[in-house]
């Protein structure tokens, strides 16, 4: 095979501790490689990327890109859409564009920005065979997702039963059949509450779930710990109860404590940061310095930010408690759908309006305070949640705003006149360099995934590359790539797709003894033979007209 070669490039490579070297790269067969040896290489296209910045591809590790709930959003809101459509060219398919895009047109988005590898952040075990249908028509961009457990009835069975082993195959057996890269759980415990007609979501981390008797700190313990038992590569991704409301920092600080040294992933940890009384929504403000300060002093929490942008977006959620709460708020429109003895999920139109809404504000501000406040950048990742807190091509707008003191400057002015009394973001004046962009766009996500093959551009990488033009306009610069590779293939070339290529899936193999299956499957008999005796006494009811409806 023919090389090709990226010349003279300013490489940004944190991972090989490589900041602003101009130095020439040399891809093959999809990978980084050494210098040719051999006279005269073979060389079937050259980069000429003086003056240019050179990174690895983006990586984001918590988005929403396929599963029920992206296609309940694609379905509500045909409106978002409507005006992003993506004709059909000698690259690309028809697609649409916009907040919630097609298959195509998330592929197509992804990589117009400079990112090559996604992870979708929540997929039930029974819907994860059409989320593979769904990945694999997602151009140009590498993907994976995490398997929902925080509400699994087995899962909650056996964690108040303390039975490890039989936990342990089951888990490792999901993973496997599923082809899943990781655990996902999400207000564990509160959606299992919710669904069992109580319509309320478990306010307290030692509060028991009706009927199962475990509490949701247990579940966080056990399957973190589970998480590292099965040498999953991405610890247990957390997404913490009580998103949303008032107070709720101490909820994720009492989760970060009940991993008791695990490792753990805390998801888009701006909607945990919040001070204030439940009670009292007038008393929104931030409390994320509790947060940050527990994330300095402890190596084995990571977390994503979860920022939000001003504008339209649509929030969806493996939380329907939390969108039917948004819901009421609001009187927006909402759906809701339940994935039986597995989870549930919540799809609800949003717009955020920072410059009018106090509460809008300190959260745009909580997200910041989150990216300048954090004392190492390997462990805090960018994310928006895409698309909860705003659509992933909004990254520019904060990577702007965090290399630029001024403009960050002129932009809290522009916000809801309470958020400097609510917030701490008007006192912080760091500004990240490239190098520390790099980092947390693309080696420490990838890193944090435990992907040794992305995120950085050593010998054996991947050769995922985003080449960038310099600009004075920042935002500018990080929405228009000169050049996207991914695996040595050029993809995008200033925004326009270059190439019809299809990405690769990736999961993890968990480290899991097999003895137990057979248990596994005797429960599932079990529980599921009494679901279909109690199905068949409703039909003899309803038969018999003595039955009642419940709405």
């Amino acid at each position: 095979m023919s090389y090709v070669a990226i010349e003279n490039g300013t490489l940004h490579d944190p991972a090989n501790d490589i900041d602003g070297e101009v130095t020439t790269l040399w891809l093959r067969d999809g990978k980084v490689v050494a210098p040719p040896t051999e006279p005269n290489p073979e060389i079937s296209r050259r980069i000429d990327a003086r003056g240019y910045v050179v990174m690895p591809g983006g990586v984001d590790l918590h988005c929403h890109i396929a599963g029920p709930k992206v296609n309940a959003g694609r379905k509500m809101t045909p409106e978002y859409r409507r005006d992003h459509r993506i004709p059909r060219t000698e690259h690309t398919r028809s697609a649409t564009g916009g907040l919630v895009p097609s298959t195509f047109g998330a592929g197509y988005m992804f990589a117009g920005l400079g990112y090559t590898t996604a992870m979708d952040a929540a997929i039930p075990g029974l819907h994860a065979r059409h989320a593979h249908e769904e990945l694999a028509d997602t151009p140009l961009i590498d993907k994976g997702f995490y398997l929902l457990f925080g509400n699994n009835h087995f899962v909650l069975d056996h964690v108040r039963e303390g039975r490890r082993a039989e936990l342990d195959a089951y888990l490792g057996w999901s993973l496997h059949a599923a082809k899943a890269y990781g655990m996902k759980i999400v207000n564990p415990g509160g959606v299992e509450n919710w669904k069992q007609i109580s319509r309320k979501s478990l306010q307290q981390l030692d509060e028991p779930v009706p009927h199962f008797g475990v509490t949701p700190r247990q579940v966080v313990r056990e399957l973190a710990a589970a998480a590292d038992r099965l040498k999953l590569p991405h610890a247990l991704h957390i997404h913490c109860n009580n998103l949303g409301m008032p107070g709720n920092y101490r909820t994720a600080l009492h989760t970060m404590e009940s991993l008791e040294g695990h490792r753990g992933h805390f998801a888009h940890v701006q909607f945990h940061s919040y001070g204030g009384d439940e009670n009292d929504p007038t008393s929104f403000a931030s409390n994320a310095a509790a947060l940050i300060d527990y994330v300095n002093a402890h190596e084995n929490i990571t977390v994503d930010v979860g920022h939000v942008n001003p504008g339209r977006t649509l929030g969806m959620t493996g939380d329907a408690p939390f969108a039917q709460h948004l819901a009421e708020m609001t009187g927006n429109r909402w759906f809701a759908a339940d994935c039986e003895q597995e989870s549930s999920c919540g799809v609800i139109p949003m717009e955020f309006q920072p410059q009018k809404a106090m509460v809008h504000a300190v959260q745009w501000a909580i997200g910041l305070e989150w990216y300048l406040r954090i004392e190492d950048p390997w462990r805090v990742c960018m994310s928006s949640d895409h698309p909860n807190g705003g659509a992933i091509y909004r990254y520019p707008e904060i990577i702007h705003l965090l290399m630029d003191a001024d403009f960050r400057r002129e932009a809290i002015g522009q916000m809801h006149d309470q958020v400097g009394g609510r917030t701490t973001v008007a006192d912080l004046d760091r500004q990240y360099t490239l190098q520390e962009i790099a980092i947390i766009t693309r080696a420490a996500p990838a890193r944090t995934l435990g992907l040794a093959h992305k995120g950085h551009l050593g010998v054996g990488a991947d050769a995922d590359i985003t080449i960038y033009s310099p600009q004075d306009d920042i935002r500018t610069m990080f929405e228009r790539p000169r050049y996207v590779l991914q695996a040595g293939r050029v993809i995008c070339k200033e925004g326009q797709i270059m190439a019809d290529v299809t990405g690769r899936t990736v999961y993890a193999e968990p480290d899991f003894d097999a003895e137990f299956l057979p248990h596994i499957e005797s429960w599932f008999n079990e529980h599921y033979t009494i679901r279909f005796r109690n199905y068949a006494i409703a039909a003899e009811s309803l038969a018999s007209g003595s039955a009642i409806a419940c709405g």
